[in-house]
């Protein structure tokens, strides 16, 4: 299915700020809400489609990546940009995380148990673990195992908090609400604010026994260990947002995501530079002068180079493909080689006699030093 632009859908421009996307989002998320339009699979389609847009352009690092790459560098489950399975569910929730309930209520089930989510029906924390990463990986991704510590569903109680056949009865506070209206009159009509309730915390229950493995919190504490796959092309600063991987939530609500910070080890030889990696290689005079092949290091081994003649110090080669892999699939960088033209600090009395000869010759001659090392180096040594 083809996707709309993510601008096009929220009519925006290229380069606008982020309140003028949270504007346009909200706009068209009230027009096509579907409390608002029940039954209409049309607006539910736009609602979602809004709210995919929305979703990319709010984070930065998303929207970073559809800038440069359009909606091919947002795919791959595993690097938490696929949204080819947006739901109405998840668009809900995104709705309901940055605006809360403009419509006073009438958002009905939004996670699927039933009246209003309950103020204390969280989503889980997010949960955030640093990765380092040799340049050899990023030039071919990598898998990592990542062990966690994180807060899970409590089994014994099934997350609810209460021991297993003892009862929930509703807070007296706020029956059963979790909220605490009061109403006020001004000049200007009734004023009616709204708060959680401190008896239950906004859970709208009591629990009468709690849970003696959460303590009636629900969650427990966990073990687990997470494969994340990373992408090649990948860099410091980047993250991989795993869904789901976060903190559980309380009383059932969605877990939070765990996020994985990408950290770029410092390389020995090569220096990065985009996709392209840059490696110094010193060569001696001769070959400098004559031309020649020389050995030289890639991340895949050595590889053959060849010199040509009159090859000046500083001078860039270019290695197609043998730099760091995109991160939008579409082949690898280069490998550049600067080659340093190597000069000796200790010469034998054959390499002393061989340049003073050549010393006197330019002298003699009164040619360009560069015309007269090349010439004559090669006839000194026999070319």
């Amino acid at each position: 299915m083809h996707k709309r632009d993510y601008y096009e859908v929220l009519g925006l421009d290229r380069g606008v700020g982020d309140e003028a996307i949270k504007k346009a989002y909200r706009k068209l998320a009230l027009k096509y809400h579907p409390d608002r339009n029940p039954d209409d699979k049309g607006a539910e389609d736009s609602f979602k489609e809004a709210t995919e847009a929305y979703e990319v352009l709010r984070d930065p690092s998303r929207r970073s990546r559809y800038d440069q790459f359009g909606h091919s560098g947002l795919r791959g489950g595993d690097f938490g940009f696929d949204f080819g399975g947006f739901d109405l569910g998840e668009a809900l929730r995104a709705f309901m995380r940055d605006f809360g309930d403009p419509l006073g209520g009438a958002f009905g089930d939004l996670f699927g148990a039933g009246g209003r989510a309950r103020a204390s029906e969280r989503s889980g924390s997010d949960l955030r673990v640093k990765v380092s990463l040799g340049l050899e990986e990023i030039a071919r991704g990598a898998e990592k195992k990542i062990k966690l510590k994180r807060l899970v569903t409590c089994k014994a109680c099934g997350g609810v908090g209460a021991k297993k056949g003892s009862s929930l009865k509703a807070c007296s506070a706020c029956h059963g609400t979790g909220e605490l209206r009061r109403v006020q009159r001004s000049f200007l009509g009734q004023i009616v604010n709204v708060s959680v309730c401190g008896q239950c915390r906004g859970e709208g229950r009591i629990i009468s026994e709690p849970c003696n493995e959460c303590n009636g919190q629900g969650r427990i504490a966990g073990d687990e260990t997470v494969v994340v796959k990373i992408p090649a092309g990948i860099s410091s600063n980047n993250y991989i947002p795993i869904p789901a991987k976060g903190n559980d939530g309380s009383r059932g609500a969605p877990p939070g995501t765990l996020l994985v910070y990408i950290e770029e080890e410092e390389h020995p030889i090569f220096e990065r530079r985009g996709d392209d990696i840059l490696c110094d290689v010193p060569i001696g005079f001769s070959v400098a002068a004559l031309g020649g092949k020389i050995e030289v290091p890639t991340l895949d081994g050595p590889a053959s180079l060849t010199i040509p003649a009159g090859t000046q110090s500083q001078k860039v080669f270019s290695l197609k493909n043998r730099g760091l892999g995109r991160l939008d699939g579409r082949g690898k960088g280069d490998l550049l080689i600067r080659v340093t033209v190597w000069v000796p600090t200790k010469l034998t009395k054959e390499e002393r006699s061989l340049l003073d000869s050549l010393s006197a010759l330019e002298d003699k001659q009164g040619l360009e030093p560069g015309k007269v090392f090349l010439r004559k180096l090669r006839n000194l040594l026999g070319d």
